[in-house]
């Protein structure tokens, strides 16, 4: 399905991330520095804390307050402005729920055993003991996006599939009804870093529940933690090559490179043709100082921002609000089409 078909829909962006706790440089870089730009494109960004995806796993409650106030801390100290874009907690617009219900009634059970996060979730483990929601997470998340006929995703490759199943939801659901109701979402994957691997280990993905706080650079690290980081960040003894092909097999050195390119807003090849021939001696100094320049600013506003939690919430109210003011008509159009009675009352 092209652009072309999505012709007759508003452009609009949707993305959300999970309020798990422990922002990392990964969910800088893969998205909340995307989510930031994508605002000052003349698109309207609708971003989501997706507080009921997180509930598919038991979550310790204040925690979870606590980690849905700290996400959007994240957010906000990123640059994110709520006059520009739309953010807010998913479970303050019923709208999601709704539809999610819908959605599970239209993904069919092969679809939602193919997903590769399910089986890779319940890999090892009593996939019985699972709760039905983590199963259905793909079907929320369909909703989340198509609640507000989003045309376009950002995501990482590891939820590419996901949206792969919304645009195969959202075709079922207009067959199946004979409507062009929801649009085709694309998926939009670009950047240097939208995947940032482990400090320690190039082969596996920088994860705040990863044992080792060495293997990522957290949002709320001071200065001098970020420094010593990525100062001991794990690297090999060839220097840096000419070309980003060359850095085939050697994952800790793609991992640094791409993350200085990330920081500075320049390609893989840019960062190669400034530092080729160059030990990673030399080169992460350079890594260091350009991380705190760009993160330390946003982990001091975090933390005067973590110290209103009331205004977090009023901000997050307001956007809640807005965000319902979309999803509430294409809530009700979608009852319609399936015949249900509502009353006006």
């Amino acid at each position: 399905m092209t652009e072309g078909a999505n012709a007759k829909f508003q452009k609009r962006v949707f993305s959300g991330i999970q309020p798990s706790g422990g922002l990392t440089l990964g969910n800088y870089l893969g998205a909340i520095k995307r989510f930031v730009e994508m605002q000052d494109t003349g698109i309207e960004t609708v971003y989501c804390v997706v507080d009921m995806h997180a509930i598919t796993v038991w979550q310790d409650p204040e925690a979870l307050r606590r980690q849905t106030r700290e996400l959007a801390a994240g957010y906000f100290a990123a640059g994110l402005n709520p006059e520009k874009s739309i953010l807010f907690n998913q479970s303050q617009v019923s709208a999601h729920a709704e539809l999610g219900w819908v959605f599970n009634c239209v993904a069919r059970m092969g679809w939602m055993n193919r997903m590769t996060q399910w089986k890779d979730k319940t890999a090892g483990k009593d996939a019985e003991k699972a709760s039905l929601g983590l199963f259905a997470y793909p079907s929320l998340m369909a909703a989340d996006i198509l609640v507000y006929h989003a045309t376009h995703v950002p995501v990482g490759e590891d939820q590419k599939q996901h949206v792969e199943l919304t645009r195969d939801i959202a075709a079922k659901f207009n067959h199946d009804y004979g409507v062009d109701f929801f649009p085709i979402t694309e998926p939009v994957i670009e950047g240097a870093a939208t995947r940032v691997m482990s400090l320690r280990d190039g082969t596996k993905k920088m994860s705040k529940s990863d044992p080792s706080d060495m293997s990522r650079i957290n949002l709320t690290d001071d200065a001098d933690t970020i420094a010593k980081k990525i100062k001991k960040a794990k690297t090999d003894a060839e220097p840096m090559p000419d070309l980003p092909e060359m850095l085939a097999g050697r994952p800790e050195a793609k991992n640094l490179v791409s993350i200085y390119a990330a920081l500075a807003g320049q390609t893989v090849e840019q960062v190669l043709a400034d530092y080729a021939g160059q030990g990673f001696g030399s080169f992460k100094p350079k890594l260091a100082d350009l991380a705190v320049e760009t993160l330390a600013p946003i982990s001091t506003e975090m933390g005067r921002l973590m110290q209103d939690p009331a205004e977090i919430d009023r901000i997050l109210g307001l956007g809640a609000d807005r965000a319902d003011a979309i999803a509430r008509p294409i809530m009700e159009r979608t009852y319609e089409i399936l015949g249900m009675v509502r009353s006006r009352h």
